[in-house]
């Protein structure tokens, strides 16, 4: 009995075998560039990148498994469009106008707060603008605040109403001062 010829099998098992051995090759570099391309994504610290690169080329496999569980979280651009979302909110948390008293929301050239009737702003004497508080001259028309202005009439404020007098308490006796007892109606002569 003859053995049949297996050259023909051998031929095609090493040309199998040479196959998944490139396949596995370009897979591992595959796997380096990934990491690099990836780990420069993450951090701008080269140290970290070489170091991610030779996990994966000793290890392989379990290399690139130990660098997805040590990588940071979050890639550059990730981090930045968060940083620059809450620069944005706290910019606009910093335009909205708040009453400093009862912080409700106000308008920019509101005078008075209309919750809380807390003087905001004051009015220039000479052109009606709108001025801060603390501004004793007025930028526009560069006229000192608080000084009468020529060829105006200064109306002086009303002055505040009258207060109603106040009733006085009554009173009331002190433990120390001794009550008077009403006399007890005594029983007339006749009737027994």
């Amino acid at each position: 009995m003859q053995l049949p010829d297996l050259s023909g099998f051998t031929s095609a098992l090493q040309f199998f075998v040479a196959c998944i051995g490139a396949y596995l090759f370009a897979l591992w570099i595959a796997m380096i560039v990934w990491t690099f391309r990836d780990s420069r994504s993450r951090s701008r610290d080269i140290f970290t990148q070489v170091l991610s690169v030779a996990l994966v080329i000793v290890f392989n496999l379990p290399g690139l498994l130990l660098y997805l569980i040590l990588r940071p979280r979050e890639t550059l651009a990730e981090k930045y469009e968060r940083e620059l979302a809450g620069e944005a909110m706290l910019q606009d948390i910093e335009e909205r106008q708040v009453c400093p008293v009862c912080h409700h929301k106000i308008s920019p050239d509101f005078i008075v707060c209309p919750n809380c009737h807390t003087k905001l702003h004051k009015k220039c004497d000479h052109c009606e603008r709108i001025l801060n508080l603390k501004w004793n001259v007025c930028p526009y028309c560069g006229e000192t605040q608080g000084t009468p202005v020529v060829g105006r009439t200064i109306t002086t404020p009303p002055p505040p109403p009258a207060r109603l007098p106040t009733r006085q308490p009554v009173p009331l006796p002190s433990p120390e001062t001794p009550k008077a007892i009403p006399p007890s109606p005594q029983p007339a002569e006749g009737q027994s």
